[in-house]
């Protein structure tokens, strides 16, 4: 079962030489242990995701000069929650990517959700 991503975890990029932390901006209301929960909306570059130290594609585009990543989300994270909504947007899953334009494919590494269960 996917697990809702919230403030704080970590997403990478095949294409890229660093992994990125994920900021919540889409909503300020539901929590999960003290930490926003994501949306499908958190995908704005810089805003939501740092970029993710330096592009392969672009490195080559470049013949060999390194050149940092410049995210480029062509939508949003696909394809969330499918029961799960905040404000009438679905709820960002562990499973969820979100397509780079330049060519990467951004996926989470870490929920930052921790849920304990009781016996």
């Amino acid at each position: 079962m996917p697990k809702a991503v919230c403030q704080g975890a970590m997403c990478s990029c095949p294409m890229g030489s660093a992994p990125s932390t994920l900021s919540v901006t889409s909503q300020q209301i539901v929590k999960i242990g003290g930490m926003l929960v994501a949306t499908i909306q958190d995908c704005v570059t810089g805003s939501n995701l740092p970029p993710f130290g330096t592009c392969q594609i672009l490195t080559a585009s470049a013949m060999g000069t390194p050149t940092p990543c410049a995210m480029a989300p062509a939508g949003t994270w696909m394809p969330g929650s499918i029961v799960q909504k905040i404000n009438n947007l679905p709820v960002l899953t562990d499973t969820s990517k979100l397509v780079c334009g330049i060519g990467g494919m951004i996926s989470i590494t870490n929920p930052s959700n921790v849920i304990e269960e009781t016996k």
